[in-house]
């Protein structure tokens, strides 16, 4: 047990009396220390009731002449001119600087031979690409087909053209998205994708002038205002286009456009059937284009069933080298495929056994990790079938791995297998 603590005795008054001096001890005495407050209400300044009220009415004031304004036709012309249109036109497209956009995926430096390897298996005749502006087309000469051939007299009956007031005003919407770099967009743009005719009035906004930005926000715009079939329709027709075009003109893609195709993977059906799937299609695609466009699906999470979809559809069409590339960024994700996935990428490879050419690295890269990823998802005669194939199509440092992952696999036939019961026993 600890000792008691000793009273001190008090120094200060010890020449009184001891029943004073316990007394003292015994409550706190006031301190002769005076505290400062400072008061900030003098630093700080406020806007007094007149003023409030004069600062009101200006504003006020200000919003009925905007009003005004708006209201006449010039008004809308001169305040998209004034206001919406970037002052220095000479700018570049970029609002951001060109070091940003390598912030978001390595520089791409292509081999000028594997350039060559991948020609060999693009497709010579491939389809032409449509653009938004062929689709229009496309259409209004159908509809007048169809009128012809329901009246005898062509001249009873014309086609509804838009509304004049309607087409200037978007031709003025269009000037202000060819020199868009930052802010608000137009409000008459953000209500395209809830048009009928909106195929239509994006033909007039000539979406092959917009700036990189202009592209951006539009595809956030239709992304989440448009269905997955209209949407794919917008990827395809307007924005797959312009991000060939930039990578093709410049060797690398604006950071605007990347940051439009991360936006597009917000519908990942309308990003497969409307960019992925058709460019792998053309038998066109380049190495730099792959490359680019699939940075942007490893980066990014997609459904498993999108992306099990997609893998099928690539396994099964005319293989080209960028099939090898999206394949291996796709295995890379390690979901849990469908063994119907897994039999159509098996017999995806199986199909080059008696393949004269030489194969490109991408070729047995993405083989590699198909059997590093889903080696115990195949079965025993995919296992000795794939074994097989690597005698005859080989690499000098790529298939020792893949046969070693082969020999190591547990096939997911063997695994299901349930030992045999002794009967005697």
């Amino acid at each position: 047990m600890g000792k008691a603590r000793k009273i001190k005795p008090s120094k200060k008054g010890s020449n009184l009396p001891l029943d004073e001096q316990i007394a003292n001890d015994s409550y706190a005495k006031k301190k002769n220390r005076v505290k400062i407050r400072l008061r900030q209400d003098d630093d700080e300044k406020f806007v007094d009731s007149k003023l409030s009220e004069k600062i009101l009415h200006q504003a006020r004031k200000q919003q009925v002449e905007l009003e005004d304004e708006i209201g006449s036709s010039s008004g809308i012309k001169e305040i998209l001119t004034n206001q919406l249109i970037d002052k220095d036109d000479n700018s570049d497209d970029d609002a951001l600087p060109e070091a940003t956009a390598g912030d978001v995926y390595e520089a791409i430096e292509v081999n000028e031979e594997d350039e060559k390897a991948l020609e060999l298996f693009m497709n010579k005749n491939p389809t032409p690409r449509l653009t938004l502006a062929d689709i229009i087309r496309e259409k209004i000469t159908e509809k007048h087909t169809e009128l012809q051939s329901q009246f005898s007299d062509n001249g009873s009956v014309q086609l509804s053209d838009i509304d004049p007031r309607v087409k200037a005003m978007y031709e003025g919407v269009r000037q202000v998205l060819s020199k868009y770099r930052s802010g608000k967009i137009p409000k008459a743009f953000k209500i395209i994708p809830k048009l009928k005719n909106w195929e239509q009035i994006l033909y007039i906004t000539e979406p092959s002038t917009w700036s990189a930005a202009t592209m951006y926000m539009a595809t956030r715009i239709f992304a989440s205002n448009l269905k997955d079939k209209m949407a794919q329709r917008f990827f395809n027709l307007v924005l797959l286009p312009r991000v060939q075009d930039d990578i093709a003109e410049y060797k690398r893609l604006n950071f605007h456009l990347f940051q439009a195709l991360k936006k597009a993977l917000f519908k990942p059906g309308a990003f497969m059937k409307g960019i992925l799937l058709p460019l792998c299609e053309s038998g066109r695609c380049t190495l730099r284009e792959a490359i680019i466009i699939g940075s942007v699906i490893s980066q990014n999470s997609i459904p498993m069933l999108h992306s099990a979809a997609a893998i099928l559809k690539l396994a099964e069409m005319d293989y080209t080298g960028a099939n090898s590339i999206f394949l291996r960024i796709l295995f890379d994700k390690k979901y849990a495929l469908p063994y119907r996935v897994i039999d159509a990428v098996v017999f995806h490879f199986l199909r080059f056994e008696k393949d004269k050419r030489e194969l490109p690295v991408l070729w047995h890269q993405s083989l590699l990790t198909f059997v590093q990823r889903y080696k115990s998802d195949i079965s025993s005669e995919q296992k000795e079938s794939l074994l097989k194939l690597i005698r005859s199509q080989s690499h000098s440092k790529i298939t020792p791995e893949i046969r070693r992952e082969l020999q190591n696999a547990k096939c997911r036939d063997l695994e299901c297998e349930q030992p045999a019961v002794d009967m005697d026993e």
